[in-house]
């Protein structure tokens, strides 16, 4: 009789199990080069493992099968002197008795659709220089610019070349203008011209939620994880060869970085597109949470749950991170639903990381929650907002309290928050620009937090607030006011593509399989809304020329001083004085009036320097003087520079 689930989880959560079959090797999957070929798959269940090659990915028969050697601690190897590269292989598996056919959940490549893997010299995939490339110089601020590979480049007003659009291919592609009129920059131009130095990509592993052999059609944000170490093939010119989509992924990637971006890739440890995964065909029921009634466990309504704080689950996603690091040369990592993952495993891959490449070299963060509650074992921690204090100060979070105080509920549409005609938000407003940092709080550093109103999920910036402020004009000037916010709050800055353009997907709250037509970037609209763009990019240049706020010490907080608020408004000085990164001014004032009105409020003693108004962020480089009594226009933010230290 086979083993039930929860007969399963006793099993693997009986010490001995751990002793017995912890693989400490970090050669999992096939590895192929000059030398030859090696294939270990760890499957201590098994009681036999043949591997079986095929000429292509995706038809045919196997022309050949080899039994597999039982190695020590659960591994199962076969190893020759050929050299196979672009051969593909799967695994046939008995195990209780029963015959079981399962791609290499370490495969490196794979075919179609990812249901062969495929064995890979991985030097042959490099593009020239691939060796030498290096990240590029970290700047005094980290923004974060959130893209969907597939959303960047499908609209023809992009001015990619037709065969690359929606393509890794695209991300290649020099000096492309607005509907090719030469005069318009978009891709790389445009990304410079805003001032982001992080550019972070939507899911981009193999995932299973598009079919990879329909040309057009297809539509998914790609959180629905198949082969974790392998590129998605839709991206792909073509899907079909295996190292197509390596060499395509890491040219993006190089040009990228080329063009000055650092490159952080979205990551879902915490469940698979389905139960029935490699993972569970090789290892059943090792891989997942189960409650103790035997129900599979769903935090994250997904279908399943990744059970991170079993040794050999961590280790995979310990080595999947440093492969992508190493291989694909990857700058940082956000982390899905971190809360369903666990402390110690978050922990030891931002040290595993800084051990590498040095601290903060490598940015990690994630979303510190879950959909639902989730069974961990061995008094395991969730990483979630509640636990921020068991992490390393290095380990980030979404912030959906400075999200929420800004704009209001990111789940009720008609709830406002502070810049679109929300009450009492005046406290969490200056907890926000503290970062949460401070007495009584877990937040141990801004280095923590992750600032930022919008994001893929849910409402656009410019669509939740088209549901709480009528008024067009109203509205931009909402916009305007929810960005120069988040953007004077400390922690690291972060929103989505196009959020700069009043980006919209019609009012649709979760666009995640919804058409291409809805989720495409807009080009066009960059350049009709340019001077919201422009206001977006005064605020992220000025961003870096305050020390102030860009520091993520855990003393930073102490920086933020003479805070008040009344109804509606809210002001603070900053001491902007760095011993490192040198400033023009030595206090800011900062004044957020969110009511419709005109306020008036007297500033501190001595000069001050005018930096952003509610229509300029590029009052900065050519700002006017003022002293004594300064008006502050409804809707907006003001921001001054004292250059003294008179404040």
């Amino acid at each position: 009789m086979r083993k039930t689930a929860t007969e399963w989880k006793a099993y693997y959560s009986d010490p001995k199990f751990e002793q017995q079959y912890t693989y400490e090797g970090h050669d999992l999957g096939a590895t192929c080069t000059e030398d030859g070929t090696s294939i270990l798959l760890w499957s201590p269940v098994a009681e036999t493992v043949n591997v079986r090659f095929f000429q292509d990915g995706e038809t045919g028969k196997p022309y050949r099968t080899e039994v597999m050697e039982k190695e020590k601690q659960g591994v199962w190897a076969y190893r020759t002197k050929e050299m196979l590269h672009g051969v593909y292989y799967d695994f046939e598996l008995v195990i209780e008795g029963e015959a079981i056919w399962s791609a290499d959940p370490y495969a490196k490549a794979c075919g179609i659709n990812g249901q062969r893997s495929m064995i890979v010299d991985l030097k042959q995939t490099d593009p020239d220089g691939w060796l030498e490339e290096v990240s590029p110089e970290m700047q005094p601020e980290q923004v974060i610019y959130e893209v969907h590979i597939g959303e960047y480049s499908w609209d023809p007003s992009g001015g990619f070349p037709e065969a690359f659009r929606g393509k890794y291919k695209a991300f290649t592609c020099e000096n492309t203008t607005r509907n090719h009129d030469g005069v318009h920059p978009t891709g790389f131009s445009y990304m410079k011209r805003l001032g982001v130095t992080h550019i972070q990509l939507m899911p981009a592993y193999d995932y299973g939620s598009v079919d990879e052999s329909k040309e057009s059609g297809e539509f998914n944000w790609g959180y629905d994880p198949v082969n974790y170490n392998v590129p998605e093939g839709s991206y792909a010119t073509d899907p079909r060869k295996g190292e197509v989509r390596i060499r395509e992924f890491k040219e993006m990637i190089k040009a990228l970085r080329k063009n000055g971006f650092r490159v952080i890739m979205d990551v879902v440890y915490n469940h698979t597109y389905f139960l029935d995964s490699w993972f569970q065909r090789t290892v059943p029921w090792y891989y997942y949470r189960v409650h103790e009634n035997g129900e599979t466990a769903n935090g994250s309504a997904c279908g399943n749950d990744v059970a991170s704080e079993r040794i050999m689950c961590a280790n995979y996603i310990v080595d999947s991170v440093l492969y992508w690091a190493g291989e694909y040369h990857i700058d940082g990592f956000r982390f899905d639903l971190m809360g369903l993952l666990d402390t110690g495993l978050m922990n030891r891959i931002e040290m595993e990381l800084s051990s590498r490449y040095g601290k903060g070299e490598k940015l990690v963060f994630g979303e510190p929650w879950s959909a639902s509650e989730t069974p961990m074992e061995q008094e395991a921690l969730p990483a979630l907002k509640k636990n921020i204090d068991r992490l390393n100060p290095q380990v980030g979070f979404f912030c959906d309290d400075t999200r929420d105080a800004i704009k209001g509920h990111t789940f009720e549409g008609k709830t406002p928050g502070f810049v679109n005609g929300g009450k009492g938000q005046e406290g969490a407003i200056l907890s926000s620009v503290k970062a949460w940092c401070g007495p009584g709080s877990k937040v141990q550093a801004p280095s923590q937090v992750v600032t930022y109103v919008s994001a893929h999920d849910n409402w656009t910036l410019w669509d939740k607030l088209s549901l709480t402020v009528e008024d067009e004009a109203e509205r931009m000037r909402a916009n305007r006011m929810a960005a120069a916010v988040y953007m004077t709050c400390q922690g690291r800055i972060f929103f989505l593509s196009g959020e700069e353009a009043s980006r919209t997907k019609g009012g649709l709250e979760n666009s995640y399989n919804a058409p291409i037509e809805i989720n495409r970037l807009d080009w066009n609209r960059m350049y009709e809304q340019y001077e919201l763009v422009e206001y977006y990019s005064g605020l992220i240049a000025l961003r870096k020329r305050l020390p102030g706020l860009c520091d993520k010490s855990k003393d930073a907080w102490k920086r933020i001083r003479d805070e008040w608020k009344t109804d509606g408004v809210v002001g603070f000085l900053v001491d902007n004085h760095s011993e490192s990164q040198p400033s023009l001014w030595e206090t800011l004032c900062v004044i957020y009036n969110s009511r419709q009105e005109e306020i008036e409020r007297n500033l501190p003693k001595g000069k001050w320097e005018v930096l952003v108004d509610a229509h300029s962020s590029r009052l900065w480089q050519n700002p006017f003087v003022t002293e004594g009594t300064i008006r502050v226009e409804g809707r907006s933010v003001l921001v001054l520079g004292q250059t003294g230290k008179e404040g």
